[in-house]
């Protein structure tokens, strides 16, 4: 007797249990609540993080161009000269004496022309009356124009004489920042060549070489072609460079060259855009960060880079379709702006991309849709797991049951026990 009432306790026990994890089936999670965005198209800044040299506008080396010994510096090293300002002097004496005997000789061939003018023009006037002969006449106006080219002979020596005697002040080529001086006083220059005295650099406005690999700028041009990319509104590209405490430089550049050839070595295009430099805070010579702005970009999306997902075949965003399912989109982007992704390919207008919730998402699989905004990240608000919460709901009462099935079950057995135990007494 006592055997079957165990097996009828056990048998009980049995069933209540399937008939909890039955119930526990029954109550299936529903579709897991994702924060997702509308897909917009826009029109959007291209932009280039790159580093670039700073080189003066202008740079003019000055350079004795007359022999002479130099007397004095007279501009101060390091500071502002106008073009024309006098900066060094070398010792005149010489050239004073070259022009003076230049100018004798003048005086000399002005009077042998006045001379044979004088013989030509009474030869002249006899002529007709046959005093003098044909060959007498000829060799006196022949007189008469070799005088008057040693004249203008003599003059062209002068004025040479006069521009070397000026070359004795040397003057600024250009108007900017006249550097170290490069030949003491006393020393002996412009004897055979050219002697570098100092150089004068233009700092305002400054230029900024950089250079974009061929195959980025044929992008950039045949995006330009299909229309996708096109310049900004005043039509050219600008530059923002950034300080070395990290801070933006208060003014724009703008590019004003792009070379024709590619450098073999390195196989880039140098570009040069020119900066603004009132205050002579940035330097010739340094190397800079800045970000190029090279266009706008036309049809293209801002997506938070968190949603963003990457696999062997390449980056893709879950959207949720108008069925309520999840799809895979693959996207193609070109860098980021700022915490955002900028995608030029795969997204359609209208699309609901899933931002927060992205790792709950199944492709094929039902998602609820909710409007997600950056204010909710900030304030680390994700998408309410309102999915998992019915879930866990579900899941506890399935756990409720599942230890009340498995204590009746040891009750009852017990139940059953004492009684056959009375009976057999």
């Amino acid at each position: 007797m006592i055997a079957p009432l165990r097996t009828l306790a056990l048998t009980c026990a049995v069933a209540i249990a399937l008939a909890g994890c039955k119930k526990e089936e029954q109550q299936a999670p529903p579709p897991p609540e994702v924060g997702v965005i509308d897909a917009k198209p826009q029109t959007l800044p291209l932009q280039r993080e790159l580093v670039g040299r700073l080189s003066p506008f202008r740079s003019a080396d000055v350079r004795a161009r007359v022999p002479g010994v130099l007397l004095k510096r007279v501009y101060q090293e390091g500071s502002e000269v106008k073009q024309g300002q006098t900066l060094f002097l070398i010792d005149p004496a010489p050239l004073r004496a070259e022009l003076n005997a230049s100018e004798a000789q003048l005086a000399s061939a002005r009077a042998t022309y006045a001379n044979a003018k004088v013989a030509a023009d009474r030869a002249r006037s006899l002529a007709p009356q046959k005093y003098v002969s044909k060959a007498d006449l000829d060799n006196a106006e022949s007189a008469e124009r070799t005088a008057l080219a040693a004249v203008k002979q003599s003059e062209a020596a002068v004025s040479s004489s006069r521009i070397s005697l000026g070359y004795a002040e040397v003057t600024a080529p250009i108007s900017g920042v006249a550097g170290k001086q490069q030949v003491t006083e006393g020393a002996l220059v412009g004897q055979g060549d050219v002697t570098l005295l100092t150089t004068v650099d233009q700092l305002d406005p400054l230029y900024v070489n950089f250079s974009l690999s061929v195959d980025e700028l044929s992008q950039l041009r045949a995006a330009q072609a299909k229309g996708a990319l096109a310049l900004s509104g005043d039509g050219k590209a600008t530059v923002q460079v950034k300080l070395s405490d990290g801070t933006n430089y208060n003014q724009n550049g703008t590019l004003d060259f792009s070379s024709t050839t590619v450098d073999p070595a390195t196989g880039a295009v140098s570009l040069r855009a020119v900066l603004p430099n009132p205050d002579r805070i940035l330097l010739p010579g340094a190397f800079v960060s800045f970000q190029a702005t090279l266009g706008e970009r036309n049809n293209a999306y801002l997506v938070p880079q968190q949603a963003l997902l990457r696999d062997a075949t390449g980056g893709y965003l879950m959207v949720v379709g108008a069925d309520g399912k999840a799809l895979r989109r693959n996207v193609k982007t070109e860098g980021a702006q700022g915490s955002n992704w900028l995608v030029t390919a795969g997204l359609e207008p209208g699309d609901k991309v899933v931002v927060a919730g992205v790792q709950k998402v199944k492709e094929g699989a039902p998602a609820t849709a909710k409007p997600w905004s950056p204010e909710q990240a900030a304030a680390g608000q994700g998408a309410p797991a309102a999915g998992q919460k019915p879930a866990a709901q579900g899941d506890a009462a399935a756990d409720a049951a599942t230890p009340d099935a498995a204590a009746q079950a040891p009750a009852a057995a017990d139940q059953a026990a004492p009684a056959s135990d009375s009976t057999k007494q």
